[in-house]
Parts: C-alpha cells; sequence; structure tokens
C-alpha cells in the first residue's frame, strides 16, 4: 500500500509489552509504570489478528519488539504463529538481549529470521550507568543468538555525548571480532524533551570525523542486512560493518521510511516523530476489520518527523515500542 507520499508500506513492527528490565537514558524515565493496566495491552491473539490483516493488505515485513519482548511469557508462541501467516516473508525481533540466552534456539525455530540487540557500551559501568542493568547477561545473549544460527545478529548502539562516546571504537572491535553489524544511532527526545541537548547530542556526523583519525570509511552502497535506514560502511582496516542512523541530521531521513508501528496498548502509530495514533485494538475488541485501521494509519502517515520542531513527547519510547 501507498501512503500520500508515494512511499510503500510493508512493514509493520509490533510491540508485544511496554515493561522492561531495564531503564535505559533514551527510552524510559524514572517512574515509567504504564504496563500497570495490563488489561489494555493486546492478547496474542489480538496481535495475530492484526498480523493477519496486515499481511493481506501487502505487508511483508514484521519486527517483535519492547519495551524487552522476552518478557512475555508467550513471546515463543506469538512469534511462532506470525511466522505461519501467509504473506511473512521476514521475522524479526529486537531485544537488550539479557534474557535471549535461553531462549535463542525456539525462537530461530519459531521463525524469528533476524535480532536486533542494544548494546550501547562494552564498559560493563558504562554500561550501567545508561540501562541500569549488567552487561554479562548481554553477551551470553549474544554468543547464544550466534549458535542458534540466525540469518542477521545487529548490534544497536545510542550515541550519547559524555556518556558512551568513549565507547565507540571497542565497540566497533568486538563487532568485527563477532562478525555482526554495529549501527550507530543518533539520540532523539523519546523519553523527556531534556534528554536533548548540545550536552548529550552527538551526531553521526561528528563520529564520522571522529573514525577518520582511526582508519577509513567505505561505502557499501548494495549491503542491506534489514529493512531500516542505515548507510552502511566497511571501517577499514577491520572490515567492521557500521550503519549510522541519522534521524536528526541526515537529509532526506524520512523520504524511504516504509513503516508503521503498533503500540503494546493496541495504538497504530504511523511516525516515531509525531503524535497521531489510531486505536486499533477499540475496534477489535467491537469486533471491526482490523484493516480499515490500518488503512487510516498508512493515510494519516506524515511526510517526515518533528524532532526538530522542540518535539514534546507524550509518551516514553518503550510505550511507543522500538
Amino acid at each position: 500500500m501507498k501512503d500520500p507520499f508515494n512511499r510503500s508500506i510493508d512493514y509493520l513492527r509490533i510491540s508485544v509489552t511496554d515493561r522492561c528490565n531495564e531503564k535505559c537514558l533514551y527510552c524510559m524515565p524514572e517512574g515509567y509504570k504504564g504496563w500497570a493496566q495490563r488489561s489494555d495491552h493486546m492478547s496474542a491473539e489480538e496481535i495475530l489478528r492484526t498480523v493477519r490483516a496486515a499481511a493481506d493488505l501487502g505487508f511483508k515485513k514484521f519486527r517483535v519488539t519492547g519495551g524487552e519482548p522476552l518478557l512475555r511469557k508467550d513471546i515463543v508462541e506469538i512469534c511462532r504463529r506470525i511466522w505461519e501467516v501467509p504473506g511473512v516473508r521476514t521475522l524479526g525481533l529486537s531485544t537488550n538481549a539479557t534474557f535471549l540466552a535461553p531462549l535463542a534456539r525456539d525462537l530461530k525455530q519459531a521463525g524469528v529470521r533476524s535480532v536486533n540487540i542494544s548494546l550501547d557500551a562494552m564498559d560493563p559501568a558504562v554500561y550501567r550507568r545508561i540501562t541500569g542493568g549488567g552487561i554479562e547477561s548481554v553477551f551470553a545473549g549474544i554468543s547464544a543468538a550466534f549458535s542458534a544460527g540466525f540469518e542477521v545478529i545487529k548490534l544497536n548502539c545510542v550515541l550519547i555525548r559524555n556518556v558512551n562516546e568513549t565507547e565507540y571504537l571497542p565497540l566497533i572491535r568486538f563487532a568485527a571480532e563477532i562478525g555482526a553489524p554495529l549501527r550507530f544511532i543518533e539520540l532523539m527526545p523519546l523519553s523527556r524533551t531534556d534528554v536533548l541537548s548540545e550536552q548529550n547530542f552527538l551526531s553521526i556526523g561528528e563520529l564520522r570525523r571522529r573514525l577518520a583519525s582511526h582508519g577509513e570509511m567505505r561505502e557499501l552502497p548494495d549491503y542491506r542486512p534489514g529493512n531500516g535506514p542505515a548507510r552502511y560502511f566497511s571501517f577499514e582496516p577491520s572490515g567492521a560493518r557500521i550503519g549510522l542512523i541519522g534521524a536528526l541530521t541526515a537529509p532526506h531521513f524520512c523520504e524511504s521510511c516504509n513503516k508503521l508501528r503498533l503500540t503494546a496498548d493496541g495504538k497504530l502509530r504511523p511516525c516515531l516523530g509525531r503524535h497521531g495514533e489510531i486505536d486499533l485494538l477499540g475496534r477489535l475488541r467491537t469486533g471491526e476489520d482490523p484493516a480499515a485501521a490500518i488503512r487510516m494509519a498508512i493515510a494519516n502517515k506524515p511526510e517526515d518527523h518533528e524532532f526538530l520542531q522542540s518535539y514534546q513527547p507524550e509518551r516514553p519510547m518503550t510505550a511507543i515500542g522500538g
């Protein structure tokens, strides 16, 4: 299906919970308790009804997110049932990997083809400062992901000046060692407005200038290990594959956007960086066809985000979905 700007929309990111065992600076504000209203969250069957409707409309790419999706006890079953829906061609999972080690093989067998893992630092103290959690279980999850044989395993790092800006070289070395693409993502105002300031914003342009003194960045225009907006480079001489996601500074960032987001409480969100949402869950529970809400979300998809227009988040990233 096409949105008003002639973009083909075929990718649905599904948040199955807004709960998380970590409290990342850029995702969850202190004191957030949105998951207390659990009756407002979508059941597995409601998620599957939505996936079937989306697939019938031509959606091919699906990603399960949170919060931390592995906190749901039925996560493997949800993934298995999504993968069985006719028309689903790719199924991914975004996770902090702290619970991935015991679930990796079951998730792979259930149909998950790609895993995106948040890793904002290699130093345990820096990691704890950003997430509030311990890094050892993350490394165990990464190892288990490789052992399980997922087709694509990507690492994600959100750049935060004065917090993890000394970590990008150790992260690049680690990514090169394990053979995983590493994506650096510009900080976005998705927990509180004051998260984004001159004191903590580090652009991908500045990162590229810093990396130039350590090696050569050779663009890989044909390398596409997924469905996201990253531009990929090979960092020589290590050969690390680095993706750069400049949501705030990259020109024309939104012109190829192909996604909708489904929040854990059943709202379709056409754009991460705008407030508009469409109530899907209410329609599902009154017996309506979810396809109508999906069409409405596509018709209301804006041309671009509002992050640079003093955007004020009404609810945090953990409630929207990664």
